[in-house]
């Protein structure tokens, strides 16, 4: 067995594959996998589930394959049909959209096309049939006859790109191309982002100072991961970071400041938001850990925008806390009495708090008022996202811990100096 098989399935490239069925769908996920993988229903009209299996493909490597059924049984989409549509999109890298290429698009392909542009997501059109139209002769091994580079344009529709190619399943012309295309496109949302990306340079002048309070929270010996993270970026931006306690902060800022060191940024723990930002002076720009690891998983801006919804709190609305990790719970826990007892004492409202952990997440998320979620230093970025997707599509708001607790102490519009993601909070 290979590393390739041993990826998990966070890291490998999801493909969603999508069209009528008239279309040759089933033949192109077949030809695409090489393996007879594709939704099969005898009876017209029939529904079955999306299968999803792993495997590797080349020359994409490790990816996760999502076949879906046939959505135009029933003439149009409909609101069910565009429900599951976006379940299955808010999990996937890439769409790949199969249309007879004889005929063109259907309004069920174009309706699609507008849910894939809407969740800003890479989409391939593939023009299956094409033997229909030219002689192709059959290829039984694409890979030794070379890539034809031609086969395929790649667009950019409002920043939202997405590839065109003609292919035919039953000849195995440009099936190979199709490959290359789609790992081209799905790939490039999975290039590793930095949590300083845009905020630090890399001409090593500048220093961070990294506030980690040690309490009982923190584990005895080690840090966590978002603290070993940043501590990393820094060093790879060739910067210095600066580690100390809350209390040590305001010596260590005058020692930066001695020293004539480039302070770009002090970044703290969320709990220690209200000391730190009463001795951070305001010309020193200042994040938190939650908040930089919410723009480093692309939540950023979602979630400042969601946690206005505190405001909006009414006696016996419900609060989910969502919670990425499964560990012990102590009896101050972060998420499950610190930040409700806050909102309490911030709203002056009696709240319900549900919780889950893990990857429990609710399917229905219409019962609650808004969804608190942790860091998500734990699970990756699809899973983040595709909670956050979830929220929006049954418009429910959506924001995190760090974002909420620095919130309701009147910091986040400080924070928003510093973050472009924010700067909308400027403008109010």
């Amino acid at each position: 067995m290979g590393m390739m098989d041993k990826a998990p399935s966070s890291e490998r490239v999801h493909i969603g594959f999508f069209g009528i069925r008239n279309a040759g769908k089933s033949s192109v996920v077949n030809a695409v996998t090489e393996q007879d993988l594709s939704v099969v229903s005898e009876t017209k009209g029939t529904t079955t589930d999306p299968v999803q299996k792993a495997m590797e493909i080349t020359p994409i490597g490790p990816v996760v394959v999502i076949d879906t059924p046939g959505f135009d049984d029933v003439g149009s989409l409909g609101e069910k049909r565009v429900k599951k549509t976006k379940e299955i999109l808010n999990r996937v890298d890439i769409a790949v959209l199969v249309i007879d290429g004889t005929i063109g698009l259907h309004q069920e392909d174009k309706e699609l096309i507008e849910i894939f542009r809407e969740k800003k997501l890479p989409y391939v059109i593939a023009k299956n049939k094409s033997d229909l139209i030219a002689e192709h002769e059959v290829i039984q091994n694409p890979e030794i006859n070379g890539e034809d580079k031609n086969a395929y344009k790649i667009f950019d529709y409002d920043g939202n790109r997405f590839g065109e190619i003609e292919v035919s399943a039953k000849t195995g012309y440009h099936i190979f191309e199709l490959r290359s295309l789609i790992g081209q496109l799905g790939k490039a949302t999975m290039e590793s982002k930095g949590l300083l990306d845009g905020i630090a340079s890399d001409d090593g002048q500048d220093a961070f100072i990294l506030v980690i309070p040690q309490d009982t929270s923190a584990p005895k010996g080690r840090l966590i991961l978002p603290e070993q993270m940043m501590i990393h970026e820094i060093l790879d931006h060739h910067g210095e970071a600066i580690c100390c306690q809350p209390e040590e902060l305001e010596r260590t800022i005058d020692f930066m400041q001695s020293s004539n060191k480039k302070l770009r940024m002090v970044i703290t723990d969320s709990q220690a938001f209200k000391h730190v930002a009463a001795t951070v002076p305001d010309e020193i720009p200042l994040a938190s850990f939650s908040i930089l690891m919410a723009r480093y998983k692309g939540v950023l801006e979602t979630a400042a925008r969601g946690v206005t919804a505190v405001d909006t709190i009414q006696d016996g609305d419900t609060i989910l806390m969502a919670e990425g990790c499964t560990h012990h719970r102590q009896c101050d826990d972060i998420g499950t009495v610190k930040i409700p007892n806050w909102i309490r004492e911030y709203t002056g409202k009696d709240i319900k708090i549900e919780t889950s952990s893990g990857y429990g997440f609710p399917e229905d998320l219409t019962k609650y008022h808004m969804i608190i979620h942790c860091g998500a230093c734990m699970i990756n970025e699809r899973e983040v996202r595709f909670r956050m997707n979830q929220a929006i599509d049954q418009g429910v708001p959506f924001t995190n811990y760090g974002i909420t607790i620095s919130y309701m102490n009147g910091i986040l519009q400080r924070n928003a100096r510093a973050i472009k993601e924010l700067s909308f909070l400027l403008e109010k």
